[in-house]
């Protein structure tokens, strides 16, 4: 493998089509908004041009683009489902396998509105005794007291793509990333070319978990893709940096370039006065291909640190002063990323994990022909302020050309002194690797299911974190998972408790 430091030139996507093939996935009806982000006719996507081909048919296409989030990448042209070899699963359909320290507990089914295979089961969030799920039908809160028996003790429908969730204290906050009638929970898709459609964040009140209060909503430009929460120094209130992209001429409130984020002030004690209180523009520049905003921000607040990714770029950001983030750096791959969408840092903050989302998370891109340097985490060590490129991870077992597989969302599991990651591929599974070496990671543990019985649908674990001794994962289809990973690796992390988790803000252990 050839390391080098990255430079200002983004690979094209190398988009290889679940939906060419046969996945042409039904649109939620949560999803079905005109305003769609990360797709090739969007304004601020100029990796294609609007005029590009795709590999998918119109109503293929249309589908997929209704799911938000960036699976249309997967229209993008590139390497169709022809050009990809047998590519039989390690893993057979109606089968599943794992190393043997890795060990599935518990599963809670989708259920009532979150049944349907169009109500995606999308990011997590932990307090006390308590996951919150999302979907794209709204979310779920789950008793893990027992984690071998979780219970569904709440089940909140407010339709409104994708349900990025965070917690703080009493405060639970959605993101809302599809252009909405109103801003209420009865709503109804309608089109971000009407003024009046509304996307952004929501936020609720949790003080009692099983019984949440919807208590303010706030309309963010572009709407509200992510959003990653860090608290004021006083701690009177929380920040919510917001993530959205997609801008275009005709949506009033979405103009290009959108080369920036929101910043949502949500006072702890009045979450009702929850506003705007910035939208600093992070690449006057234009950023690389004219980065429109960033999908993800992962902050760091106890260092005054974020990580951002953007589309196509990597940045770090200064956030001791909460309202005015400064970018102090910014790195794109020349090579090997096509969609820049999540970051972690280590606990000593020295390294960042980047995940690329090639083909969206819509395409097989876990097979020979795309390779291991493709749609694999970037690991970089940061080194006086600078990110350093050491090495790409993914995970290394093939998966079938009917199975969404590509870098998606994770955590570390709190060992001290070492870096080791959990981490969710879609229907690649979920893998746990060790990057203390960061140009050599290991995997330690993995578990993975054979295809997902119906060969139309995505798929597979959305988030994948480690909690209180225990990893919590969202699959998409098939509900609520609970791992138990026992390895001498890792077994001091079982010590390590938080009253809180957001993997976006991450705490320090």
């Amino acid at each position: 493998m050839r390391l080098r430091r990255p430079t200002h030139y983004l690979a094209p996507i190398a988009a290889v089509l679940v939906v060419a093939g046969g996945l042409a996935v039904a649109a939620p009806s949560s999803a079905d908004e005109s305003h769609t982000h990360g797709t090739e006719t969007d304004s601020s996507q100029t990796t294609q041009a609007p005029e590009a081909q795709t590999s998918c048919t119109a109503e293929e296409k249309q589908a997929i683009t209704k799911l938000g989030d960036n699976f249309a990448s997967a229209c993008v042209a590139g390497n169709d489902l022809a050009q990809l070899g047998a590519n039989n699963p390690v893993v057979p359909a109606g089968e599943s396998d794992g190393t043997p320290n890795m060990h599935l507990i518990a599963n809670i089914p989708k259920s009532g509105a979150f049944t349907p295979a169009n109500a995606l089961n999308s990011d997590l969030a932990f307090q006390g005794n308590y996951a919150f799920a999302g979907n794209y039908n709204g979310f779920n809160v789950i008793d893990i007291r027992n984690p071998a028996s979780p219970r569904l003790v709440k089940q909140y429908v407010c339709p409104g793509s994708q349900n990025d969730i965070s917690v703080y204290g009493d405060l639970l906050v959605l993101s809302v990333d599809s252009s909405r009638s109103n801003n209420t929970c009865d709503n109804v898709a309608q089109s971000a070319a009407i003024k009046e459609s509304w996307e952004g964040l929501r936020v609720f009140d949790i003080s009692n978990p099983r019984d949440p209060e919807y208590v303010a909503a706030v309309e963010t430009k572009c709407g509200s893709h992510t959003h990653s929460l860090a608290p004021s120094k006083d701690g009177r209130a929380v920040y919510a940096y917001v993530s959205s992209y997609g801008p275009r001429l005709e949506y009033p409130d979405c103009q290009p370039p959108h080369d920036k984020i929101s910043i949502v002030k949500i006072p702890k004690r009045a979450p009702e006065r929850a506003a705007v209180v910035g939208e600093p523009v992070l690449f006057p520049d234009g950023g690389y291909t004219n980065t429109a905003g960033c999908h993800d921000i992962t902050t760091y607040p106890s260092k005054d640190i974020a990580a951002g990714a953007c589309m196509g770029d990597g940045i770090l950001m200064d956030i001791s002063d909460r309202e005015h983030p400064v970018v102090t750096e910014q790195v794109t791959d020349t090579e090997n990323f096509a969609f820049w969408h999540s970051a972690t840092f280590n606990n000593t903050g020295t390294k960042v994990v980047f995940t690329d989302e090639l083909g969206g998370g819509g395409a097989p891109t876990c097979n020979p022909e795309t390779g291991m340097e493709k749609g694999a985490n970037g690991i970089y060590d940061i080194e006086d302020g600078q990110l350093v490129f050491k090495s790409y991870y993914k995970m290394p077992r093939t998966q079938s050309n009917t199975e969404n597989c590509v870098a998606h969302n994770g955590s570390l599991i709190p060992v001290k002194g070492k870096d080791i990651m959990v981490q969710a591929w879609y229907q690649g599974g979920v893998s746990v690797y060790d990057f203390t070496d960061s140009a050599n990671p290991k995997e330690i543990a993995w578990f993975d299911r054979g295809p997902f019985e119906d060969t139309s649908t995505i798929a597979g674990p959305w988030s994948t974190y480690y909690y209180n001794g225990y990893i919590y994962s969202n699959e998409i289809q098939r509900g609520f998972d609970v791992f138990d990973l026992r390895d001498p690796r890792v077994a001091s992390a079982k010590r390590v408790r938080f009253d809180e988790l957001n993997v976006q803000a991450q705490p320090s252990y």
